[in-house]
């Protein structure tokens, strides 16, 4: 994610694709989880749905073949996003941050204008491993985390999302990696924190 922005499509970090079937998962402490943030149980089921809620937009896509191609991690990318998108939430709760419907369709209707419209933004999206039904979700968290950044600091900011991780003692599924408080991720996804933002050329002046 980026500082707060009136134009960058800024989301999280979400790359590649469905893994091999995920069949029995969980941790012996936890059987049937993909990962536990604080009391918060994100199933293998509910991983699955998100997950495949890629695939079937991927498929509908003009670009279906290469995005499928690019999207060799997406089960993996997607659990960090939802684990991100808590730790996100939770911090702004803490910190006093707040983002009403109001705000988010003003956020939406905003990126829209600024890359190309509606269908540009759900095909840029779908390109980070985001289905159409899964935009609003991260634009709220990159909302948060800009209004994070506005009131705290960016320095400041990274330091109470490393506090929340750890404070929430997030337990992942080892065959999804294992969580680096410190850096907001796992495993080979190498985007902390949702930073992960358009590149500059694709950004309007």
């Amino acid at each position: 994610m980026i500082r707060r922005r009136t134009a960058a499509l800024s989301v999280s970090a979400g790359l590649l694709a469905l893994a091999p079937a995920l069949t029995a998962c969980g941790s012996a402490a936890h059987p049937g989880a993909a990962a536990i943030v604080g009391k918060d149980r994100i199933t293998v089921s509910q991983l699955q749905h998100q997950v495949e809620d890629v695939r079937q937009a991927q498929r509908s896509s003009p670009q279906a073949e290469q995005l499928v191609a690019n999207s060799a991690r997406l089960s993996q990318d997607t659990l960090v996003r939802l684990i991100q998108y808590r730790i996100v939430a939770k911090a702004g709760r803490d910190n006093g941050v707040n983002i009403t419907r109001s705000d988010l369709q003003q956020e939406r209707a905003q990126v829209e204008r600024a890359n190309g419209g509606a269908e540009a933004v759900r095909a840029r999206f779908l390109a980070l491993g985001i289905a159409p039904g899964q935009i609003d979700q991260a634009l709220a968290m990159d909302l948060v985390r800009t209004r994070l950044d506005g009131k705290l600091g960016a320095a400041r900011t990274n330091q109470v999302l490393m506090r929340t991780s750890e404070d929430l003692r997030v337990d992942i599924n080892p065959r999804y990696g294992t969580w680096d408080a410190k850096r907001g991720t796992a495993g080979p996804v190498q985007e902390p924190w949702l930073r992960a933002a358009l590149p500059a050329a694709d950004r309007p002046a």
